[in-house]
């Protein structure tokens, strides 16, 4: 079938119209998602908490709290998509290899913790392991801002252990909650 440039051009139009109500809806819909498990307060709190754990350590914790992934990532895997956040973010550009990510996707319940390469020199799998087990438990309360707020305490726990605060150490990455 082929279609003629007035017919193309109303037919695009229509798209635009369709897709611009879409994102309207869509954006609605995702800000009441985010708001049933955390509130702007909450997302503060999280913010906080990274800045002050951080004032013991050399490491570095991110938080990304995603509705839904993006489109351009549907197929992957959560692992490949939060490893996608995680060099989308610059966490592997810091000094010591230390950044260490907690991707959260709403939609689907789940969760990534990423740590960079310096990381797992020092702390091994069975420590993540039991990490994401505990964040799991929350999770099934309904204890969010809980879990997280604890999850983030013990990951910066491991973090002060093995990798204390340096005499030169500046915050190399934002302690704000990436929400999309």
């Amino acid at each position: 079938m082929v279609l003629a440039a007035a017919d193309l051009e109303a037919f695009l139009a229509a798209v635009a119209v369709l897709a611009a109500v879409a994102l309207r809806e869509d954006g609605d819909f995702m800000a009441k998602l985010i708001d049933q498990y955390f509130t702007e307060d909450d997302l503060r709190k999280i913010s906080v908490a990274c800045a002050e754990i951080e004032q013991n350590t050399c490491g570095e914790i991110r938080v990304c709290i995603y509705n839904r992934k993006p489109f351009w990532s549907w197929g992957q895997p959560l692992k490949r998509f939060a490893l996608t956040e995680f060099f989308r973010l610059g966490m592997h550009r810091t000094r010591d290899k230390t950044g260490i990510l907690l991707l959260i996707l709403l939609s689907k319940r789940r969760f990534q913790i990423i740590a960079d390469a310096g990381i797992h020199t020092k702390v091994g799998q069975a420590t993540w392991d039991e990490v994401a087990q505990e964040l799991r438990a929350y999770f099934r309360r309904g204890a969010y801002l809980e879990g997280v707020l604890q999850v983030i305490h013990k990951i910066g726990s491991l973090l002060a252990l093995h990798f204390p605060r340096k005499a030169d150490d500046i915050n190399e990455l934002s302690d704000e909650v990436v929400v999309k």
